[in-house]
């Protein structure tokens, strides 16, 4: 069976690299065009790109599939799409134009986390489990019958970018058993679970990264670990941004013993080595690893070494 695949980060070049080692007959690669990357915003060919070029595979760049490019596609003559973090969604006629129709990769248990970041938004809610799940595309937004569900559970203190890499390798796995069940006509899908609660994930932006020093150290903790390696959480010091890369959660305080210290959400607050922030709720939010306006990431207790035992320190 030949196979389209479809996708632009990373982790979807890793699958495409993988289903192609495991023999899959892909006859082509649609991308979304070269984007600007860097300082210098050099335009740069996607991940998915440059693994399809190393592969020696057709690629077709585009950020939505219109008539021009919907033709491409059907002069390959696939049978099946596979779509792993493409971004845009597919119109009625994209769908029909493969007999076996067009296969999703997502990463988390649908109907939750439907959108664009289920994996970042999995970990800030603070969900137990995850997974991935493989749904035949229709016209929604991750709203087709599911192929497959695998799930997973989420390791306290995971970020963002290491459940990406465990849900890519389940994600792979699970194609893997997916195709060939479509190519043989064995394929059964079941509708979306009516009785859970869709939820939706949408994109990621600098504000919602922004620490609020007035939330729980465990509702920090979840941030900090989802914004991680994008968009990385924030605060402010001294009127500059200071991004907090990893931090755990301590838990409840006694105010009482630590008499005569000011406890204001935000405050740096000295115990011995450790780098601890006072937030809401009674808790304290413990810094590993910090990257100050200018400079490059460092651990949080080489950073503390330049601030004064007696001098007030405050995030906002």
């Amino acid at each position: 069976m030949k196979v389209l695949f479809a996708g632009t980060p990373l982790n979807a070049a890793r699958t495409l690299s993988s289903l192609h080692e495991n023999g899959v007959e892909i006859v082509g690669v649609l991308t979304r065009v070269d984007a600007p990357i860097g300082r210098k915003k050099v335009l740069t060919p996607s991940p998915v790109a440059q693994t399809a070029e190393s592969l020696g595979l057709p690629i077709i760049k585009a950020n939505r599939v219109d008539p021009s490019v919907l033709e491409e596609i059907k002069l390959l003559g696939a049978d099946l799409g596979v779509v792993v973090a493409f971004g845009a969604i597919f119109r009625t006629e994209t769908l029909m134009a493969l007999p076996k129709g067009w296969i999703n990769l997502h990463y988390s248990l649908l109907p939750r986390w439907r959108g664009a970041a289920p994996v970042q938004h999995a970990i800030l809610n603070g969900d137990a489990t995850t997974g991935v799940s493989i749904f035949q595309l229709d016209e929604g937004m991750d709203t087709g019958p599911i192929h497959s569900i695998i799930p997973t559970e989420i390791t306290p203190g995971e970020t963002s970018g290491e459940l990406l890499d465990r849900l890519t390798n389940l994600g792979i796995s699970g194609l893997l058993e997916v195709i060939p069940r479509v190519a043989a006509g064995l394929a059964v899908t079941t509708p979306q679970d009516e009785t859970a609660v869709a939820t939706l994930a949408s994109k990621l932006n600098r504000e919602l990264a922004h620490i609020n020093w007035n939330e729980s150290a465990h509702q920090i903790e979840h941030l900090v670990c989802a914004m991680n390696p994008e968009p990385m959480a924030w605060t402010t010091l001294d009127g500059e941004s200071f991004r907090v890369i990893a931090a755990r959660a301590l838990g409840a305080v006694d105010w009482a013993a630590l008499e005569g210290t000011d406890f204001e959400a935000g405050s740096l607050v000295h115990s011995g080595n450790r780098v601890l922030v006072s937030c809401g709720h009674g808790s304290l939010l413990e810094l590993k690893e910090v990257q100050p306006a200018g400079k490059q990431i460092m651990r949080a207790s080489d950073w503390m070494r330049g601030i004064k035992s007696d001098q007030k320190v405050l995030f906002i």
